[in-house]
């Protein structure tokens, strides 16, 4: 928002320093995040009148003029011919310094000297062209510095606004605040508007079709006016707070915008079919030529403003074509109304059509405010473009929006703030902000709210406002007084960070990718058409295609990471992540969020150097950093099985992790279409786990026993099977085989190639045998030895080598 000094002390009396201001403002909430002083260093600049106008000697296209700046005559070339001997114009003496940092300095111009320079006023900077020097007007005083002559001398405050400030965005808004600081009133405008006797209810009509998105509509009728520029001051005015001269009752409408912060529109009321306005939804896939030039696609959730027949505006945003003010435009409908602030924000962010009516309607106006900037504006345009005033206000307003009424509490506000103001001093501060205090009981205070302060809803943020006007440089600082107490960590956090720990002591890297991405991930990561993972949460409002959806797994956000790693030339890559994810239930439930378990690993098993081996990552690095967190957490009874692989991974190159009968994870090999979806080189090796289900696993009972104290026993067994039997089948069938002796049983061999049969391979496992009584012999092992090798033959046909 942008506040000019001298606008602003029209409404309320501050004389403070532009420094002090500054910091007033910054203290109550509004920050102010330049200022820049229009005019400044530009007093060399002054008013003066040329006394003789004569040609060039050595020039044709140049003048030779006697110039009176009020305490000396001058001589200056000027190449400009808009003026004449008479005229008073603006004066760059020597020494000025001109916007651009353009030193005026004694010159010889063709052989004349040339003491000062004639100005235009783009040479000011008060224009963006211009075709000849300034002509001022001539009762301004000579020698009188010409910014301050023409009262354009001010001070510019641009202020940072919070969301919710909705009320400041005007200049009244921000006098308010002062004027309450100050413990000032404010000044408002007169609305004294001249009516005629024709009553504008036999003019025009207004009619809500959609009271919830527009609960009230006003509007005025102004015949016979005269379009055209509009006066100086409020060109001046406009330009100061950022707003182009259209013309004077367009000017009017933005000059009202920002001075009470409330949008209007006017209306050619030559182009209203039927002379009345209708406000009404859209209908799907209406097309809709706005001012800016550009053809709308409207939905049937935008709110129109509609004549007899067809839209004429975009409610809250920008009108149409078909209904702008023109050179020839007579007779001219005011409107003045309250939209609704999400309907408003939908439909401009859905256009991409931001505006200085949507900006304010998107944050909420004073639904109150709305006859009031209608008469002020009505009231000036009368004044500034001529014409009648029809008799009356077109208000449709068929729910009153009641007074809001918050609740206080003095011992609150004392507490929360660490102070001890009375009840009459808030009392006092909340008048100074123009609320009302109804009643005050027992330390409770009824406070109503005005309608223009629509972010006041709770006790808290009255609070707030009386922080804020008492000034927070005189709330004491004091230490907060805290207890502090220690909680015990729960099996999932404490989980959750060991496994974070032991992955990065693996040479992993953590990763948080958002939480969103594009549909077509699925595509990349070959997800069939029915797969649950496609079913997923839409965002009702994406910042972009590409994160539009709630991620049902964590492959894509890691791939995304690894892909844009390998942009940058890192090859070797060893990544994990571990968040939720979110799967949809019914329409009218919140989505289940398990936890998961990701990583991804590429590229060589180590770095390089000169005594390494260049080997790349496999299956069983992942399958190792698998067994290492099942191991860290205390986790038993799981396995890895062969099933039909999830499509992402490489056939024949994956497994599914099992545990209490019940998967948990998976782990393998990228498919390589994936990889190439991608555009990464190397193969990719994933695992994931659900997080939650993981630690639902690991075992409650962590009794230990002592190692036995006798020599152990072992065994082996080479087998012959057949190519499809897993080496866990091997294991697990062993294991069949119930006897105290057996200690452990495991793999140390596999085998494939010369003497092997074709369809087989050999697997020779190693049998521990142990007792903690005694040194088991020979003839205690044999037959138990004998069992497993029997229990291998019969349920696997294994042959022994």
């Amino acid at each position: 928002m942008i506040v000019t000094y001298n606008w602003l002390r029209e409404f309320v009396d501050c004389d403070l320093p532009v420094a002090e201001l500054s910091d007033l403002l910054t203290m109550l909430g509004l920050e102010v995040e330049r200022v820049e002083t229009v005019g400044a260093g530009m007093d060399d600049v002054v008013v003066a009148q040329v006394l003789e106008k004569n040609q060039h000697p050595n020039a044709d296209k140049l003048s030779l003029c006697k110039v009176n700046n009020g305490a000396e005559i001058l001589t200056i070339v000027c190449g400009a011919q808009n003026f004449k001997a008479g005229d008073k114009v603006a004066l760059a003496q020597i020494g000025a310094v001109l916007p651009g940092e353009f030193k005026i300095k004694r010159s010889k111009i063709r052989g004349e000297e040339s003491c000062g320079m004639l100005c235009s006023e783009k040479e000011l900077g008060l224009a963006e062209e211009s075709a000849g020097i300034m002509i001022l007007s001539a009762d301004l005083q000579l020698g009188m510095p010409v910014f301050s002559a023409l009262g354009l001398k001010d001070t510019i405050f641009e202020i940072g606004l919070t969301p919710n400030r909705a009320d400041c965005l005007s200049i009244i808004g921000i006098a308010r605040e002062v004027a309450a600081k100050l413990g000032k009133k404010v000044k408002y405008p007169e609305l004294r508007p001249v009516e005629g006797a024709t009553a504008v209810t036999d003019i025009t009509s207004v009619t809500i079709e959609a009271p919830e998105l527009c609960p009230r509509y006003t509007a005025r009728y102004v015949s016979g006016s005269k379009i055209g520029p509009s006066p100086q001051w409020m060109v001046n005015r406009l330009k100061a707070v950022g707003q182009r001269s259209i013309n004077n009752v367009v000017d009017i409408t933005n000059y009202v915008l920002m001075e009470y912060g409330h949008p209007l529109h006017a209306f050619d009321f030559k182009f209203l079919s039927k002379g009345k306005i209708v406000v009404r939804q859209a209908a799907e896939g209406e097309k809709f030529d706005t001012l800016d030039g550009q053809v709308r696609t409207l939905q049937s959730s935008d709110l129109t403003i509609c004549d007899g027949d067809r839209a004429v505006a975009l409610a809250g945003i920008m009108g149409g074509k078909n209904s702008e003010i023109a050179d020839d435009t007579t007779d001219i409908l005011i409107e003045s109304a309250y939209f609704n602030p999400s309907a408003i924000r939908r439909t401009s962010k859905r256009l991409g059509l931001h505006t200085e009516s949507s900006h304010r309607f998107e944050r909420g106006t004073d639904v109150n405010i709305l006859p009031i900037a209608l008469d002020r504006a009505a009231s000036l345009i009368v004044e500034l473009a001529g014409g009648t005033l029809a008799k009356g206000v077109v208000d449709a307003y068929p729910q009153p929006v009641p007074e809001r009424q918050v609740p206080v509490r003095v011992d609150r506000v004392n507490q929360v703030l660490g102070i001890k103001l009375s009840a009459a001093d808030i009392k006092e501060l909340f008048e100074r902000l123009e609320f009302t205090v109804t009643k005050c009981d027992q330390g409770i205070m009824e406070v109503t709210v005005p309608s223009y302060r629509v972010d006041i809803e709770r006790e808290i943020d009255l609070v707030e406002e009386v922080a804020r006007l008492h000034g927070f440089e005189n709330i004491p600082v004091t230490m907060p007084q805290a207890r502090i107490f220690s909680e015990t960590k729960s099996s999932y956090l404490t989980s959750a960070k060991t496994v974070k720990d032991l992955l990065v002591c693996q040479g992993l890297s953590e990763v948080i990718n958002y939480s969103f991405f594009a549909p077509d991930a699925y595509d990349k990561i070959l997800l069939a058409g029915d797969d649950y993972r496609r079913n997923t949460i839409q965002l009702l409002n994406p910042l972009s295609d590409e994160q539009s959806i709630m991620r049902t797994t964590l492959l894509p956000g890691l791939l995304e990471t690894a892909a844009r790693n390998a942009s940058f030339r890192i090859l070797n890559q060893r990544i994990f992540e571990m968040r939720r994810i979110y799967l949809p239930r019914h329409a009218d439930e919140m989505p289940e969020e398990p936890p998961f378990v990701a990583g991804l690993l590429t590229g060589l098993r180590s770095a390089e150097g000169w005594n390494q081996a260049k080997t790349e990552v496999d299956f069983y690095d992942v399958k190792g950093i698998l067994e290492n967190i099942f191991a860290a957490l205390d986790v038993s009874g799981y396995s890895f099985e062969v099933r039909e692989p999830e499509p992402f991974y490489h056939p024949g190159k994956s497994a599914f992790i099992i545990c209490n009968g019940d998967v948990i994870g998976s782990l393998g090999e990228l498919h390589p279409t994936v990889q190439e979806a991608y555009g990464l080189e190397k193969p990719l090796f994933y695992f994931e786990l659900n997080f939650e289900k993981l630690v639902e696993c690991r075992r409650e009972d962590h009794s230990v026993s002592a190692p036995s104290r006798f020599p152990d026993t072992y065994r082996d067994i080479a087998l012959l099977v057949d190519d499809d039997v897993s080496a866990e089948a091997v294991v697990n069938c062993a294991r069949k085989v119930k006897a105290a002796e057996i200690a452990q049983i495991e793999i140390f061999d596999l085998y494939k190639g010369s003497n092997i049969p074709a369809g087989q391979k050999s697997i020779a496992i190693r049998v521990r045998y142990s007792s903690k009584e005694k040194t088991l012999t020979d003839e205690e092992v044999n037959p138990v030895h004998q069992q497993v090798i029997q229990m291998l033959q019969q349920k696997l046909n294994a042959s022994i080598r």
